[in-house]
């Protein structure tokens, strides 16, 4: 366990909350008016992500703060915390596998499987298209760039390989037999791999729910990547966002398949460099839940 003074972790608190208040301003503004943001509304509500807990910095594993001029860390309020006669607050490792230890199981061995595939990027996006085909009733108040029968023919005129459950899910019904591919819950290990954008996105997923175990700059990079897919998500789709001032990616022609590919494999980097640390949080906490055995005498 390393620990760390008060003047060494402070100033990491502080930046990390300006940065998260930062990224979340937007959506908070929009929250207390009630308006609606058909792009990054989606972070929000699909994965849950609350800007209060994000707003939290944490030190990972195996650091310890020490006490500074007001006391012990605020962390010593936080679960999975624990608090020394000292004042020295560190993550309570132990008391976090006790609730999480599958989880962070499963999560590992997802993310090390994704991370041993080379990234497929033949997509061009077409799972939103697949989501709504055939459909007089879509999800987003926005109207089709190319209406019903031209994003109707888009579907139709490509061929659909869609490898993540979460999006497959989402198909109209008219959709699901033109995947080449047909994804479950239980195959998701198998599948998924890193050129898909949702797999780069569910990094956010993951480094929220292995919590207080993931540094803070990690927490908000992941985030912060998720931001920035979900902009590409939506230019990428038959909806026209123009009223939101974001130019389409045309996927249905060659300049836009093209646009589509360069930004997936760029994002299919960083998400590859964040995963690799998802990793390692991973393996530590499973390190402790499953110490090497000793050697005997």
């Amino acid at each position: 366990m390393t620990s760390i003074p008060a003047a060494s972790w402070l100033p990491l608190l502080e930046a990390h909350e300006k940065r998260a208040d930062s990224l979340t301003a937007g959506h908070r503004a929009r929250k207390a008016t009630r308006e609606r943001h058909a792009i990054d509304d989606f972070l929000y509500d699909y994965y849950g992500t609350r800007p209060s807990v994000l707003r939290r910095w944490h030190p990972g594993v195996g650091i310890s703060l020490e006490p500074g001029p007001n006391g012990p860390a605020p962390h010593r309020q936080w679960r999975w915390y624990a608090t020394d006669a000292d004042g020295v607050v560190s993550f309570d490792v132990t008391a976090f596998l006790a609730d999480r230890t599958e989880s962070v199981r499963f999560i590992h061995r997802l993310l090390s499987a994704i991370a041993s595939r080379p990234a497929f990027t033949g997509c061009f996006g077409l799972h939103e298209w697949a989501m709504v085909y055939r459909q007089r009733e879509h999800r987003h108040p926005l109207p089709l760039r190319l209406g019903q029968e031209g994003t109707d023919a888009v579907v139709e005129s490509h061929q659909i390989r869609c490898t993540h459950f979460d999006a497959f899910r989402f198909f109209t019904p008219d959709a699901v037999s033109l995947n080449r591919l047909q994804p479950t819950r239980e195959s998701q290990v198998e599948l998924d791999q890193p050129g898909c954008l949702h797999a780069s996105m569910d990094c956010h997923k993951w480094a929220t729910k292995l919590g207080p175990a993931v540094p803070g700059d990690l927490a908000l990079d992941c985030f912060e990547l998720a931001r920035d897919i979900r902009l590409l998500d939506m230019q990428a789709s038959p909806y026209d966002f123009s009223s939101y001032g974001e130019p389409a990616v045309a996927i249905e022609t060659l300049e836009g398949k093209a646009e589509y590919v360069a930004r997936q494999r760029e994002f299919s980097q960083r998400a590859g460099h964040l995963r690799a640390r998802l990793i390692e949080v991973c393996a530590a906490l499973l390190e402790e839940a499953e110490p090497p055995a000793r050697v005997g005498v």
